[in-house]
């Protein structure tokens, strides 16, 4: 993926998470709360939790929703949440992966079918575009903590596999999705706490999209975010600064 369109389409990502911080809140918070029921509640044994609550604190999450959302995992009359992925495709034969924590599939599946359908799209089967995206590590930083020289040898060190940089809008170092945790842990003692650390599909080729493509894809996009039980969603298209600075005004 070209690192501008990859800039673009985060930015219009953390404009919508702005809009919505309650919202957001929540997922995080379902994230925390799955992470401490998959392994010990305490961050510094359980690597996944560590991550959320790395990335609650990116997102200015308050202290007590962090510690809530933790205490959440050990009660015995709290929802159960199950880890689902949809694969699907959007206008423009795009592809599409919907990751989910939900307490009911069938209630969750019909929701992102219906929003697929409505949107000219079509859901598929597990695997049907996966295999056009690899599951790697992500890790962002804004622009202030230095130029791409700096961060681009601090990822090296660190083990990372490449690094996207703009001098606005900051850098994204990607990783292995197993060695995250050690890369993110080197990273902090060269560069400081990431923005946020997660791991991801990232498309290994892109599609570019038109204006009215663009404008249905990202309308797709917002109303999958827009779920409850929707935690993240990737897909493959491309959006020129041109037709980008248009949808945004």
């Amino acid at each position: 993926m070209a690192g501008h369109s990859q800039f673009k389409n985060i930015m219009h990502r953390k404009g919508r998470q702005d809009s919505v911080r309650s919202k957001m809140f929540s997922k995080l918070a379902r994230e925390i709360t799955v992470a401490a029921k998959a392994g010990l509640p305490d961050p510094d044994m359980n690597a996944r939790l560590r991550l959320a609550i790395q990335n609650a604190k990116a997102q200015s999450m308050p202290k007590d929703n962090i510690d809530r959302a933790i205490k959440k995992a050990a009660g015995t009359d709290g929802e159960n949440y199950d880890e689902v992925r949809y694969e699907g495709y959007g206008p423009g034969g795009t592809a599409i992966i919907v990751e989910a924590l939900t307490d009911n599939r069938n209630r969750t599946a019909s929701n992102v079918r219906s929003t697929f359908t409505k949107a000219g799209g079509a859901l598929g089967e597990t695997g049907s575009v996966s295999f056009s995206f690899d599951h790697v590590g992500e890790i962002t930083y804004k622009a202030s903590v230095g130029d791409a020289d700096k961060v681009m040898e601090a990822a090296i060190e660190a083990g990372a596999d490449d690094v996207e940089s703009d001098e606005e809008e900051g850098h994204i170092i990607i990783c292995g999705f197993e060695v995250l945790g050690e890369v993110a842990k080197a990273l902090e003692g060269t560069l400081g706490p990431a923005e946020t650390v997660k791991i991801i599909w990232k498309a290994q080729n892109t599609i570019p999209v038109d204006e009215e493509k663009a404008q249905s894809l990202m309308k797709l996009i917002d109303t999958l975010e827009d779920d409850d039980d929707v935690q993240n969603v990737y897909s493959n298209f491309e959006v020129s600064d041109e037709i980008m600075e248009k949808l945004s005004a």
